[in-house]
This record gives C-alpha cells, sequence and structure tokens, in this order.
C-alpha cells in the first residue's frame, strides 16, 4: 500500500466544524495527517458559541482510525490564534500546515451596512487569517534558525465574491480580496523559511451559500460539494507542492482554475501633468480599449475539460 500523501503531517483547519472546513479535515486525515480541528461553533453569522462541531468532526477522524484533536478558541483574536498553533505544537510535535477557513456572513447593500455588519466579517475573516498566519509563521522563522528543516504550507480561503465581485457582499468581498493579497505578500516574505502560501476560491454549497438561488441552481447541473474542493487543498498542503506559492487558485466541482491577478492594461502618458479637462478625450478610450472585468465566476470563456 503506498503512502498517503499527508502521512505524518500536522494539520490545523480553523472553521473545521461545518461545510468546506470540516471536509478538508476529514480529507487530511484519510490521507495521513494529525489534525487540529478549530471551530468556535458559531452560526453563520458569527453569533453564539458551542464545542459541538469540533468535536463531532474529531470523533469521526478518530472513528476512523485518525488522529485529531478538537479547538473550539476565537482565532479572531491575537491570543486565540496563538493558542491554537501551541496546541497542535503540544499535541502532536509540530505544525506543518495551516489552512485559514473560518468564516461568516452579514449580507448588507452598502447603504444598508451597519458597523458591526462591518466589523463582524472582517474580524473573523481578514484577521482570523492573518492571526493564525502570524504565530504559525514565528513558530517556522524559530524552527528555521534553530537550523531544522521546514517544509510548510499555508493555505488561505479567498471567495469569487472578493475577486470577481458580488452584490450586497461589500464586508466578505473586501475581506476575500484582502485575503488574496495578504496571499502573495505572506509566499514572497517566508519562502526562505521554507514556508509556501497559496490560495483558494472555491465555489460550493455550505450553510453559508445554501439559500443562494444561483448556488442551487448550479448544484443541480455540478458537483459544489464541499468535498470536491477539498482534494486541491490537501494537495497544496502536501510536500509535492512544494514548488508552488504565492498562487490564487479557483475551485469549483471538477475544474481547478489557476487565478491571474491585476495587471497593467491599456495606458496613456503625457509630456507634462495631465490636464484634468484632457482625460474626457483619453479616459474612455482606455476603458474601451480593456478587458472587461470578469464575470461573477470568473469566466472569459478559456476553460479545459478534463
Amino acid at each position: 500500500m503506498s503512502e498517503k500523501l499527508c502521512e505524518g503531517r500536522v494539520a490545523v483547519i480553523t472553521g473545521a466544524g461545518n461545510g468546506l472546513g470540516r471536509a478538508h479535515a476529514l480529507a487530511f486525515a484519510e490521507q495521513g495527517a494529525k489534525v487540529v480541528v478549530n471551530d468556535l461553533g458559531a452560526g453563520r453569522d458569527g453569533d453564539g458559541a458551542s464545542g459541538g462541531p469540533a468535536q463531532r468532526v474529531v470523533d469521526e477522524i478518530t472513528a476512523a482510525g485518525g488522529e485529531a484533536v478538537a479547538n473550539t478558541g476565537d482565532i479572531s483574536s491575537w491570543d486565540g490564534a496563538r493558542q491554537l498553533v501551541e496546541q497542535a505544537v503540544d499535541a502532536f510535535g509540530g505544525l506543518d500546515v495551516l489552512v485559514n477557513n473560518a468564516g461568516i456572513l452579514r449580507d448588507r447593500m452598502v447603504v444598508s451596512m451597519t458597523e458591526r455588519d462591518w466589523d463582524g466579517v472582517l474580524a473573523v475573516h481578514l484577521k482570523g487569517t492573518i492571526a493564525p498566519l502570524h504565530h504559525a509563521a514565528a513558530y517556522w522563522r524559530e524552527q528555521s534558525k534553530l537550523g531544522r528543516t521546514v517544509d510548510a504550507r499555508v493555505i488561505n480561503t479567498s471567495s469569487p465574491s472578493g475577486l470577481f465581485g458580488s452584490v450586497g457582499q461589500g464586508n466578505y468581498g473586501a475581506a476575500k480580496a484582502g485575503i488574496a493579497s495578504l496571499t502573495i505578500i505572506a509566499a514572497a516574505e517566508l519562502v526562505r523559511y521554507g514556508v509556501t502560501v497559496n490560495a483558494v476560491a472555491p465555489t460550493a454549497l455550505t450553510r453559508l451559500t445554501e439559500d443562494v438561488e444561483f448556488m442551487r441552481d448550479a448544484a443541480a447541473k455540478a458537483d459544489l460539494s464541499p468535498e470536491a474542493i477539498s482534494p486541491l487543498v490537501v494537495w497544496l498542503g502536501s510536500a509535492a507542492s512544494k514548488d508552488v506559492t504565492g498562487r490564487v487558485f479557483g475551485a469549483m466541482g471538477n475544474r481547478i482554475t489557476v487565478l491571474e491577478g491585476w495587471v497593467n492594461g491599456p495606458s496613456a502618458d503625457a509630456a507634462d501633468r495631465w490636464d484634468p479637462a484632457a482625460l474626457t478625450e483619453v479616459v474612455p478610450g482606455l476603458v474601451a480599449r480593456a478587458a472587461p472585468n470578469a464575470d461573477g465566476l470568473g469566466e472569459r470563456g478559456n476553460s479545459i475539460m478534463i
């Protein structure tokens, strides 16, 4: 029997009590990883807390012969994230993989957005990504300085809503766009320590998306289960992915896409500083020559079926 892809690796997965996180946790365990299952046990809007979801996933993993422990800390706090990383090291002797997946939804149009809606979503998604990433990175830097070989992975969770835009999700989209940028920057910073950092922008039917009519319609035509996203996440967490870093991937059903970020498009130069009035003859022409923004799924028609 061949060795499992993540045999012996230690993986921390946030928001792993339901949906995508649960699927990732089970998939990592199936591939031989020891898993720290983090979940605050809150509702999809971030309210409430319960240890039940994290422990249920741990029970599933151990019942199948795997190794896992539960963590119910708040990873949007610096201290909660620190304790999460320390628990992985204490329980399993190290940390090899961090999957930042925790998230909530408080959808509002910009004109209806409250400060609480904004702050709560950015706290869980964006701060809940940087806080575990900071403490994991500090651990790996320390290991590297001690002369130990580090072969670590970070997989962040972005979203098509942040990369392509989604009406009513200004808070969520802003956080997810920030995560994509953070991924690229962290990859450049941490490569010296033997750490790769990538992100996945998944399209899947979960409790965060189950009431979206488009998602229900799409699920009737394609496999939008959370489990369809996990193979890519597990591979990115494995030793096999050591040469891939700083990339954002789209994942939808059986399709994997390498997303291409912002690039310079049509431009115009002036010999001297622009007169604002002169731009009336310039900017509309530049926009007309530029590629249109992608649709909500990032499509311009370059998919390959395999």
